[in-house]
């Protein structure tokens, strides 16, 4: 199992920092300065929590890692695909996974599940921290209320995955799909790391529902002879 993030912990406060700063719509703005600010009391939890049990980001700071990942590869299609409040999308992104602070403990190099994280699932308790995050901002409007909180109801992409609805928004989907994507190459980090040296193909891994391969040919290789090609 991958046992600590690929990157440093200041490399990612500062881009976290600067995707903040992207975000100008007031009431979003407060929100994730009252969440993820460097002075808040759930920052340095955000920071140093995992992300998973087992599956993906399973280690100290993996929470961070991967709310990251999700947040820059939204900030970066919202640009490309028209129609979608790319603000929205980056405030759902980076706080999509916030019930995680409530469901994961880390006890030295060993992740367990909490109680209320058994009870009550991870997108049940972070809906209840946005919303009451939401709650605690006079004026915040309603719809965008309703549009960010149905992020967080729906990153699951499905009810089967524990979604109690699915995205219907393309905002929503953008971070379903995002998240879905950060999931399974963080799981790829996961089983390349445990498999034995030399070897190319992996067992049957639930996170990924597929067997890994990881024999691809390196950039700069001989290139296929000329008569496959054709």
């Amino acid at each position: 199992m991958q046992s600590s993030a690929a990157r440093s912990v200041k490399d990612m406060e500062l881009e976290l920092r600067a995707l903040i700063a992207t975000v100008k719509a007031p009431h979003l703005a407060t929100l994730l300065e009252r969440t993820l600010g460097s002075d808040s009391p759930t920052w340095k939890h955000y920071r140093d929590a995992p992300a998973a049990k087992r599956y993906h980001h399973a280690y100290r700071h993996g929470l961070l890692e991967h709310s990251l990942s999700v947040a820059a590869a939204v900030s970066a299609l919202a640009e490309i695909f028209p129609g979608i409040d790319r603000e929205l999308a980056l405030t759902g992104a980076l706080l999509h996974d916030l019930g995680k602070l409530d469901t994961y403990r880390q006890l030295g190099t060993e992740i367990e599940m909490t109680d209320v994280g058994r009870l009550h699932g991870e997108i049940a308790l972070g809906y209840a921290r946005v919303r009451d995050g939401i709650a605690a901002i006079q004026g915040f409007p309603t719809e965008l209320a309703q549009a960010l909180l149905h992020i967080i109801l729906s990153h699951h992409g499905a009810l089967a995955h524990g979604s109690p609805v699915v995205p219907c928004t393309r905002e929503a989907t953008l971070v379903h799909m995002a998240d879905n994507l950060g999931s399974k190459l963080g799981s790829f980090d996961r089983v390349q790391d445990a498999l034995e040296a030399g070897a190319k193909w992996s067992g049957y891994d639930n996170g990924l529902g597929a067997v890994a391969f990881f024999g691809a040919v390196a950039a700069g290789s001989d290139p296929v002879d000329a008569r496959l090609a054709a």
